[in-house]
């Protein structure tokens, strides 16, 4: 029992779908009460005997057209091959089969069908009164008229909302992958400022330390002066430290959020380098404490100078016929030598670095080495000297812009407890590759135009974007066709009534010319075939005939003095193989 209830459920639930808001309810009872009504008066006329069975399979037909609309369209296709109180119907069942059918090959083998048995049904009930091709073509015209332009129209507003529901998502989609974007936008901004900041601030607070700790041990200081040197070593000490926890604060948050889709990579926007970042980019020498700036390959001989006049012997050494580089490899070659002079003057103080640069036949190597630091100094206030602060955060920044740049970094110690950092930064592929660095503005301005759709702010317009034919082409030329397809056989069925007409009539002079006596066969090669959609009212009228003829009734050419209503109308009796009696009559319609 289980099973059953269970089975029973599911297919009302397919055969009436829902939500059944109150406002739906109310709508499909009307219009099942309404279907049914009509579908009884027209049976009556039609005088089937079907009218209450019919307006009750209308009404059902109707409410079942929402779950199972090719069902409802082949059904109610065939009621009206056996009566005509299912047509109105067929209009709705039309419509929702053109609207919910999806499958293509389903609604046209349902419509293929449902016409079919149309027209079996319809032969099989007028076969014998009205001629075959009146009724296929009064059937397939209906049929093309009720149902197919209907679901046509259905599947084209069926269409048109879909197209209208994608279009919105696809904006809200885009409306939303834009604040993302711009959010990222600015996250990896900030995460650049911060590698700036770590570069350049840091070096110059590492230099700031250098030299403060080669005062405090210079004896020509007084022990004041040197307490106040002290104080400041330690305080661009503590500098560093609160800088490096900034740093990577600001690290940690612009590399939180995962990049969404078109969004620039966390080492993209820390590469694109140039107008509207705000930074200045310049190929100046060495970095100044009033602001974070930034150099090419040329300014790696203030770098040098700076270091030298803290009190750190530093060599350059160039090496081959330099050649141009890209601005983003430039600027990549100075943050290495940068931050290779911090590392050293943190770690190893006092040691001598050389710089080198080498320009190989396809890539610059820059190399910065340095060997073990010398013994710590003790300072005259007494103590060792500060841990060294280190973010951790430097060496990773200058993989990522060499690798932007179709580059690589190699650091690690040397066999004389030193230390050694090289990049390799090819001077072709660096410019396509420092274009993968958007910042803020131009991904916000990039996702305007795919939120606007492109010029003039059409949705789905955007470069890339395929533009998608209106639904309503496919449906006019559809609708044209039903409409030229309907004319077409009405224009046959036209001409089938119209030669059912004549083979009904006999000309007066054919009636003249048939004598009393005449063998039966001679008559009837004179008379036309006859249809019953015309003649079968015409059995037993006038008057009344030989005893034991056959006769045969036909209509007359000759309406000469009938009044409206009638029909003039001759007769032929046969009897024992020959032509018995003749007449020529009127009789009313």
């Amino acid at each position: 029992m289980n099973v059953i209830a269970r089975a029973w459920s599911k297919a009302v639930r397919t055969a009436l779908p829902g939500p059944w808001r109150p406002g739906l309810v109310v709508r499909e009872l009307v219009g099942a009460l309404l279907i049914g009504g009509l579908a009884a008066p027209i049976e009556l006329i039609s005088r089937t005997g079907l009218a209450l069975p019919m307006s009750a399979a209308a009404a059902v037909l109707f409410l079942v057209r929402r779950g199972l609309p090719a069902t409802a369209l082949v059904l109610t296709a065939l009621a009206g091959g056996v009566g005509g109180g299912t047509l109105p119907l067929l209009v709705c069942v039309g419509w929702s089969a053109g609207a919910r059918v999806r499958r293509v090959g389903v609604l046209a083998g349902s419509f293929v069908a449902g016409w079919a048995l149309m027209t079996l049904f319809g032969v099989l009930k007028d076969a014998g009164q009205v001629p075959v091709e009146l009724i296929l073509g009064f059937s397939l015209g209906g049929y093309l008229l009720l149902a197919v332009l209907p679901a046509l129209w259905g599947r084209y507003r069926a269409q048109r909302r879909a197209l209208t529901d994608a279009l919105r998502e696809r904006n809200e989609q885009l409306v939303r992958e834009h604040a993302m974007i711009a959010h990222q936008a600015r996250l990896r901004e900030r995460h650049r400022i911060a590698q700036d900041m770590h570069d350049s601030l840091g070096h110059q607070l590492a230099l700031i330390s250098v030299h403060t700790g080669a005062l405090e041990v210079d004896r020509t200081l007084t022990d004041r002066q040197r307490e106040a040197v002290g104080v400041l070593r330690l305080a661009a000490v503590a500098a560093m430290r609160e800088l490096r926890e900034v740093v990577g604060v600001l690290h940690d948050e612009s590399t939180a959020l995962p990049p969404g889709p078109g969004s620039p990579s966390p080492a993209g926007a820390g590469a694109g380098v140039g107008a509207g970042t705000g930074i200045r980019t310049g190929t100046g020498g060495g970095t100044g404490l009033g602001g974070v700036g930034t150099g090419g390959v040329d300014g790696i001989e203030g770098l040098v100078d700076s270091s030298r006049a803290a009190g750190t012997p530093v060599s350059l050494v160039r090496d081959g016929e330099r050649r141009p580089l890209a601005a983003s490899a430039g600027h990549a070659a100075y943050r290495v030598v940068q931050e290779a002079l911090t590392n050293a003057h943190k770690h190893a103080p006092g040691a001598p670095i050389t710089v080198a640069l080498r320009y190989e036949p396809d890539a610059l190597v820059v190399e910065v080495a340095n060997p073990a630091a010398p013994a710590p100094a003790e300072s005259r206030a007494g103590g060792a000297a500060p841990a060294v602060v280190s973010g951790g955060q430097g060496l990773t920044g200058l993989r990522e812009r060499a690798r932007l740049v179709g580059g690589m970094v190699h650091a690690g110690p040397t066999p004389g407890a030193g230390f050694r950092l090289a990049a390799v930064l090819p001077y072709r592929g660096a410019e396509g590759a420092g274009a993968q660095g958007v910042d803020a503005g131009s991904a916000a301005g990039s996702m305007e135009w795919a939120v606007d759709g492109g010029p003039g702010g059409v949705p789905g317009a955007a470069a890339g974007v395929p533009k998608r034919r209106s639904p309503a082409i496919g449906c006019a030329v559809g609708g044209v066709a039903v409409l030229l397809a309907v004319l077409g056989l009405l224009a046959w069925g036209v001409l089938g009534f119209v030669r059912a007409a004549e083979n009904s009539t006999v000309k007066r002079s054919v009636f003249d010319s048939a004598e009393i006596g005449t063998p039966e066969a001679e008559v009837r090669q004179q008379l036309p075939r006859g249809s019953d959609f015309f003649l079968r009212n015409l059995e037993g009228t006038g008057p009344t005939p030989p005893a034991g003829a056959d006769c045969v009734h036909f209509l007359s050419d000759d309406n000469g003095g009938t009044a409206w209503g009638e029909d003039a109308v001759v007769r032929f009796c046969f009897k024992d193989g020959v032509l018995v009696d003749k007449q020529h009559y009127r009789v009313k319609q």
